[in-house]
C-alpha cells in the first residue's frame, strides 16, 4: 500500500468501525489469551481490544507505511509483551506449534497466496489452537453482488493493494484443514456494498496433526 493508502485507512473505515466492526473485533478478541499472533496487523486497531490475558502478542504487517502507525500502537499499549515484525502471511517467522491464537481482520482478502496464508497459520499454531478471523468475502453465487464483485474485481485488485472482493474465505479455511466451531456471516454497515458480505468466528486446528494424502508421492 502507498504511503498516503496507509495515512487514511482509519479515516476512510472509521464510520465502518463505529457501525459495527469496532463491535465484532471486541466480541472475538475477549476471547483471545496466551500467545497469540495477529497476521496483517494493519495500523494496530486491534491492539487495545487484546485482554491482559494475552500474553505475548507478535504483529506482523509487511506494508512499511502501515507498519510506522504499527509500532506507535505498539509503543503505547498496555500489553507488556508486545512486539512488531514486517513478516509475509505466506512465510510466517515462527516455529511450528508456537501460538494459542492466530488472528486475522480484514486481511485474507489482500494475501498473495490465501492458501499458502493458512497452512502457514495452520502450521504456527499449537494443536487445538484457534483461528480468530473477521474478513469480507464473496457474496453468494448467483446474486446480483457477486456478478459485481466478479466484474469489478481485476480493477479493485491493483486500485487496493491486492484486496479480492470475491474470495470464498470459509472454505478456504475449511479446506486447509481446520475445523470451524463458531461463525457469523453479516452484512458490514457503512461499507461499500461491493465489500459488505463478512464472515467472523473461531477456527480449531485439530489436535492431531493432518495425515498426508493418500496420493502424495512419499520418498
Amino acid at each position: 500500500m502507498s504511503f498516503i493508502t496507509a495515512f487514511f485507512y482509519d479515516r476512510f473505515m472509521a464510520k465502518t468501525e463505529e457501525a459495527c466492526l469496532k463491535e465484532w473485533r471486541h466480541g472475538l478478541l475477549k476471547q483471545v489469551r496466551g500467545e497469540v499472533l495477529e497476521v496483517g496487523a494493519g495500523t494496530g486497531v486491534n491492539i487495545k481490544l487484546y485482554s491482559d490475558k494475552v500474553t505475548k502478542l507478535v504483529l506482523t504487517e509487511p506494508d512499511k507505511h502501515m507498519r510506522k502507525h504499527l509500532k506507535e500502537e505498539a509503543d503505547n499499549s498496555h500489553l507488556e509483551n508486545i512486539s512488531v515484525t514486517s513478516g509475509a502471511a505466506e512465510q510466517i517467522e515462527a516455529s511450528d506449534d508456537s501460538f494459542d491464537y492466530v488472528v486475522t481482520s480484514l486481511v485474507c482478502c489482500s494475501v498473495t497466496d490465501l492458501k499458502a496464508c493458512l497452512r502457514e497459520i495452520r502450521r504456527v499454531l499449537r494443536p487445538g489452537g484457534s483461528l480468530v478471523f473477521l474478513e469480507h468475502v464473496a457474496a453468494a453465487d448467483g446474486t446480483s453482488r457477486r456478478r459485481w464483485q466478479n466484474l469489478i474485481n481485476p480493477m479493485w485488485k491493483i486500485v487496493m493493494g491486492n484486496c479480492h472482493l470475491n474470495r470464498e474465505t470459509e472454505q478456504a479455511i475449511v479446506t486447509e484443514g481446520f475445523d470451524i466451531i463458531q461463525i457469523k456471516r453479516e452484512s458490514m454497515r457503512k461499507a461499500l456494498p461491493i465489500v459488505r458480505p463478512t464472515i467472523r468466528g473461531i477456527a480449531k486446528k485439530p489436535n492431531k496433526r493432518m495425515q498426508p494424502d493418500a496420493a502424495t508421492p512419499r520418498h
